[in-house]
């Protein structure tokens, strides 16, 4: 798929939830940064959406969104 975002932490404890695809959606990973910490997480052909709670700015080829917006 190569579908890849960067999400950095502002805060600490941001949560990034993985999503499956399918007829059921589930999730399927769930990880928590600390302020300044970045994760780098990819769409694949089981992960079809992620979430993101907490003060966090998510950069994607389309360009940047930070959540305080």
């Amino acid at each position: 798929m190569d579908e890849y975002v960067v999400i950095k932490a502002k805060e600490n404890g941001v949560q990034v939830i993985g999503l499956t695809r399918g007829q059921d959606t589930k999730f399927n990973h769930l990880e928590k940064l600390d302020k300044g910490e970045v994760m780098v997480c990819e769409f694949t052909e089981y992960t079809s959406a992620i979430k993101v709670r907490g003060h966090a700015v998510v950069y994607t080829k389309h360009g940047a969104v930070d959540t305080d917006d």
